[in-house]
């Protein structure tokens, strides 16, 4: 997170998270000095299939059908765009009302992934809500496009599923592992996390922790000024965070995401899919 010409990029949609999604990009924006780009995706829809609509109907109505369907499209189309740009102007006044300056908005058509991988390298850290507005009211559920997003970005992933409290507390999920030393590294390093309490909270599931890896964990981060709690927790590991989170009151947790095989993730299920529907605060992943 050290270049300040990427942007914090909000991604909203008509579901209510958006607007703790608008909250937060614009508490990290103005925690980390970065300018903040609104984006709203229109995803485009398959053309229908009007041999499947008409049966045996005579050709001259099939081709009248073709055109007012073809018609429909594009009426709905255009409500949509003026519908995002209502909501992009919204969000945009929500920002700037939370202090944010000269905040950015791009409406895009097409897949939400793919454009999010065409702009990944001017995004600094992307926020967006655990659902869309399709599913927003099915707790436990994760948006159908967010693991894939997670998995195809290399960059840091703030997702919100509730709605906004400024964090002075904050959780970092540790366990030695590679994309856990990346998050680490992001904790100790960025101007996000100043003046926050950060527990470091190392789950084992035998009992044996690994004290010389918390131990390193926490030299790093109080070395770099941060205030540190150290917590050693046995049992299994989402349940535990869960649970040390409810308990101290955490406002966001910070780790690693999907750092196993997909094999592995298969047979034996994901951890980050399984804080996802756990967890009742916001999760910054990064890979």
């Amino acid at each position: 997170m050290e270049n300040n010409n990427k942007t914090v990029l909000a991604c909203i949609d008509g579901s209510n998270f958006s607007r703790a999604v608008c909250d937060y990009a614009a508490w990290i924006a103005q925690r980390v000095g970065a300018p903040l780009k609104l984006l709203h995706n229109i995803e485009h829809r398959e053309a229908p299939a009007v041999s499947d609509l008409t049966g045996s109907i005579g050709l001259g109505s099939r081709e009248k059908l073709l055109a007012e369907l073809t018609d429909l499209e594009q009426r709905r189309s255009k409500i949509l765009l003026q519908e995002g740009k209502l909501m992009l102007e919204a969000a945009k006044e929500r920002v700037i009302a939370a202090g944010v300056s000269n905040p950015v908005v791009n409406q895009r058509h097409g897949g939400l992934t793919e454009a999010l991988i065409e702009l990944e390298d001017d995004i600094r850290v992307l926020v967006m809500g655990i659902r869309g507005e399709e599913h927003e009211n099915q707790a436990g559920r994760v948006g159908a496009h967010l693991e894939t997003i997670i998995r195809s970005l290399h960059r840091p992933v703030l997702v919100v599923n509730g709605e906004f409290s400024a964090p002075q507390r904050i959780m970092l999920a540790y366990d030695g592992s590679e994309a856990a030393g990346k998050a680490l590294n992001m904790v100790a390093e960025s101007p996000l996390y100043r003046d926050l309490r950060c527990h470091v909270v190392h789950v084992s599931r035998d009992g044996k922790a690994n004290e010389q890896v918390l131990e390193q964990a926490v030299q790093r981060l109080r070395n770099a000024g941060v205030d540190v709690v150290a917590a050693k927790l046995t049992g299994a590991v989402e349940q535990e965070l869960c649970d040390y989170q409810r308990q101290h009151d955490i406002d966001l947790t910070v780790m690693g995401a999907y750092s196993h095989t997909r094999l592995r993730e298969l047979l034996l299920g994901s951890f980050t899919a399984k804080m996802l529907t756990m967890t009742q605060k916001p999760l910054l992943l990064l890979r």
